[in-house]
């Protein structure tokens, strides 16, 4: 039951953000109600059996090393609250049209070693930013118009990742090492000719080289769950089954904070703003959605290169040239007939999450809007060129289309994971240009999505940095 206390501040939404949001309120001492629409908390955040009993899949998000290493998350107490993590024996994998499966290594000298030639290249993309991680973390997980605490290594960053990924591939020479820079550019949902594609590369593969790429074990939900735990130890609230469509639905708070899209705050803004910012908000961009797939399997995934069982996650779509055309092919909205599919195979770390001897599969591939439920079986193909047979281990599959997406979170329009489009100018003006997004022109009422910066990914730092500016607003404190 509600506490007959009164709300300091309510957070609408219990995504990765807004538990985020309500957890950096509760700390400073507020007492904060979150209110969820659906009965599970964590949206993109959350695990279910999809397919059949005993197998658990993560409903959005399966892989976070954004989550591990977020400032926020490690500054919490959460492994207290029966979070622990799982990290598998490599990072990522990448496949090659061969079948062959490029294996990128925590350790930054032994993937240099392995990449031969590119090695020494390898390591200068890497090695400075690999050094400094939490000081690149500190200012990329941030608003951007804000100053840089590491300006050094800022620069640093911004010099390969402001220019496109395909421009900044051209110091790799062999195939190998350009496919893995390809497989992690093309994380960012954008052609890789698209400027600052290839900070998406130098972050994810800095983490790799850090803090690994790991994930819950038992679910990406044991982490929202987690947060709800420590949110509710803190003496916070959370409802759920409680539907937010206009300011008549929310309780009396001196803060509203909205884990949720653009289009949603414009409804619960009213008439209270003027037509500018409501044209802004109404202007805002969506990359491609995508088309998602989980599998119930009855063995591991039988790659033709043995070696991929070493790792999480795995990039398929062949070499660079093949990634930037299928994504570019996207964008033109174009289905790819070999796309760039991005798997997890989190069961050969974290057996409890299928019945004994069996296993899980998460895969997904980009599509342009509108793309049918059959389109599942190009993405397939793509799966059993590299692993012969895997269509024999299947017990059962689950799609997702994008249309289910958003109707698991107003936050993935269209199908977009990350929350909106992420190009340079997508992350300048998320979703207004403004040293603080956050706010709006109503006071004490806050936008904490992955609709604000820094963007897409499981890290909180949308809710933590929105709240932060709620607390310095309406209740004076810092």
């Amino acid at each position: 039951m509600p506490s007959p206390r009164p709300l300091d501040a309510v957070v609408v939404g219990a995504g990765p953000n807004g538990l985020a949001a309500a957890v950096t309120l509760a700390r400073a001492g507020l007492h904060v109600r979150v209110l969820e629409r659906r009965e599970q908390i964590g949206g993109g955040l959350s695990s279910a059996e999809l397919t059949l009993p005993g197998f658990v899949h993560d409903v959005g998000s399966a892989i976070h090393p954004l989550g591990f290493a977020s400032p926020a998350f490690r500054e919490w107490p959460l492994h207290a609250f029966g979070l622990t993590w799982v990290q598998p024996d490599a990072p990522f994998a990448h496949v090659l049209p061969d079948g062959t499966g490029v294996v990128v290594e925590r350790d930054l000298d032994v993937t240099a070693r392995n990449f031969g030639v590119d090695g020494a290249a390898w390591r200068a993309l890497f090695g400075p930013l690999v050094a400094q991680w939490r000081g690149l973390l500190d200012d990329v997980l941030r608003p951007l118009p804000r100053l840089p605490r590491h300006p050094l290594t800022l620069a640093r960053f911004g010099l390969r990742g402001v220019p496109p990924a395909s421009l900044s591939a051209r110091l790799l020479r062999t195939r190998a090492a350009r496919a893995a820079w390809a497989g992690l550019a093309a994380h960012a949902n954008l052609p890789l000719s698209t400027p600052g594609t290839g900070a998406a590369a130098l972050v994810l593969g800095s983490l790799a080289h850090t803090v690994g790429w790991p994930f819950p074990r038992d679910g990406a939900q044991a982490l929202a769950d987690a947060l709800a735990a420590y949110l509710r130890f803190l003496g916070g609230e959370i409802e759920t089954g409680v539907e937010v469509r206009s300011p008549g639905d929310l309780p009396p708070a001196r803060a509203v904070l909205v884990d949720s899209s653009p289009g949603v705050l414009l409804d619960l803004l009213g008439d209270r703003v003027t037509p500018g910012y409501r044209a802004w908000l109404r202007r805002y961009r969506y990359g491609p959605g995508l088309l998602k797939l989980d599998y119930a399997l009855s063995g591991p995934v039988p790659w033709r290169d043995s070696f991929l069982c070493r790792a999480g996650t795995v990039h398929l779509g062949g070499t660079l040239e093949d990634i930037a055309r299928a994504e570019a092919e996207v964008a033109r909205e174009v289905t790819p007939e070999r796309p760039y599919v991005l798997a997890a195979q989190q069961t050969l770390f974290d057996p409890s999450r299928a019945p004994k001897g069996q296993h899980t599969f998460w895969a997904y591939a980009h599509v342009p809007p509108g793309t049918p439920d059959s389109y599942a079986g190009t993405i397939e193909a793509q799966i059993e060129r590299a692993a012969p047979g895997f269509r024999d281990l299947v017990l059962a599959r689950r799609i997702t289309n994008a249309r289910q997406l958003q109707a698991l979170s107003p936050v993935f329009q269209g199908g977009d994971v990350n929350g909106g489009r992420g190009d340079l100018w997508g992350l300048l003006a998320r979703p207004v240009p403004s040293p603080t997004p956050y706010r709006t022109p109503v006071p004490g009422l806050y936008l904490c999505s992955s609709a604000t910066p820094p963007g897409g990914g499981i890290h909180g730092m949308c809710g933590y940095w929105a709240a932060r500016a709620a607390l310095q607003d309406v209740f004076g404190l810092e």
